[in-house]
């Protein structure tokens, strides 16, 4: 059974799409209402109805696990597209020239 590179990205890519929301998820129920003592910084919680823009109820550990899912699902979906394209042009013109073989044999 010979399977096909972009059915492997694609698996890949839905894959780090589940992983990244489940990381999402597990940094949102960590968060606490409470303010640190230490910082002062409130982290809200799961459905907190006001975010921050300076993302301070992420930990730079939380951040950077967060950078590096997105990004290596966005190099699996950009692979994945070129990689499909590349085989739907090689099966088009694979395709194109048995048919022209087979209308010149008429």
């Amino acid at each position: 059974m010979n399977t096909r590179p972009s059915s492997i990205l694609r698996s890949m890519v839905l894959g780090g799409l589940g992983v990244s929301a489940l990381a999402r998820v597990l940094i949102l129920l960590t968060a606490s209402p409470v303010p640190d003592p230490a910082s002062g910084r409130t982290e809200p919680s799961l459905f907190a109805p006001q975010i921050s823009r300076d993302w301070d109820y992420i930990t730079p550990l939380q951040n950077w696990l967060m950078i590096v899912l997105a990004s290596a699902t966005l190099i699996c979906f950009v692979a994945w597209v070129l990689v499909a394209w590349r085989e739907h042009r090689q099966d088009a013109t694979g395709t194109q020239s048995r048919r022209m073989v087979g209308r010149q044999g008429r």
